[in-house]
């Protein structure tokens, strides 16, 4: 059975419906109507099947979640090198926000040093759905004991005019203003990122219950 087959059957109409307001930036005819648990569990199938190498090569794919299953069994990949040339691979044909967003490979916890390489090169690209996955990456990765102040320049320097790239950014600093509040806030109090983003990351940040109270009510001051 291909993986195609397998998502065909487990289609559920109505949330084809869902999906194709969820993601409006592609084709309805290329969504079949799959739920993320059961696409999990075909990305387990796939990963331990003869079927694996031969779906990760076959690129592009046709259908949404096609791309969906193919990050996910990414993400299992435990050794970091082929992970990591798996990512690569794929990354130019990711082409919607949920793909970028939903595959988190645990083996990119194994090296930090190497990995943050390729999430600035992730970053610097012109493909917009390869940048946010990289912001996404050192959102993930790099905001806890790992962090240095000059990640956050990384982001902000990011320009473009993109919705699904400038809302990964406020995401960004929204998180950053939770979890590294005394460096990330220096960048809202000088204005340093695109006006939208600056709002955007105020009002994620004002509606994270992981940040204060007080650290709240100063952010309202530079709506």
């Amino acid at each position: 059975m291909t993986v195609y087959e397998m998502l065909l059957k487990a289609k559920d109409e109505n949330y084809k419906e869902f999906q194709t307001k969820l993601v409006p930036n592609i084709q309805p005819e290329t969504i079949i109507g799959v739920r993320t648990p059961k696409m999990r569990e075909i990305a387990k199938q796939v990963f331990k099947s003869d079927l694996r190498d031969e779906f990760l090569n076959d690129l592009p794919h046709k259908y949404y979640e096609e791309n969906l299953v193919h990050f996910f069994v990414i993400a299992l990949i435990k050794d970091f090198d082929e992970c990591i040339e798996a990512v690569d691979k794929f990354l130019p044909y990711v082409d919607c926000w949920p793909v970028s967003d939903q595959a988190s490979p645990k083996c990119f916890k194994k090296d930090h040093e190497k990995l943050l390489e390729y999430i600035k090169k992730w970053i610097e690209s012109d493909h917009v759905y390869t940048a946010r996955f990289g912001i996404r990456m050192l959102m993930n990765e790099f905001l806890g004991e790992d962090f240095k102040d000059e990640y956050l320049e990384l982001v902000a320097a990011k320009k473009g005019e993109d919705y699904y790239l400038k809302m990964m950014e406020a995401w960004y600093f929204a998180t950053a203003l939770a979890k590294q509040y005394d460096v990330s806030v220096k960048y809202i109090e000088n204005r340093r990122l695109d006006e939208w983003v600056h709002k955007k990351a105020i009002q994620k940040a004002v509606e994270s219950f992981r940040v204060t109270d007080e650290h709240k009510k100063y952010l309202k001051t530079f709506r």
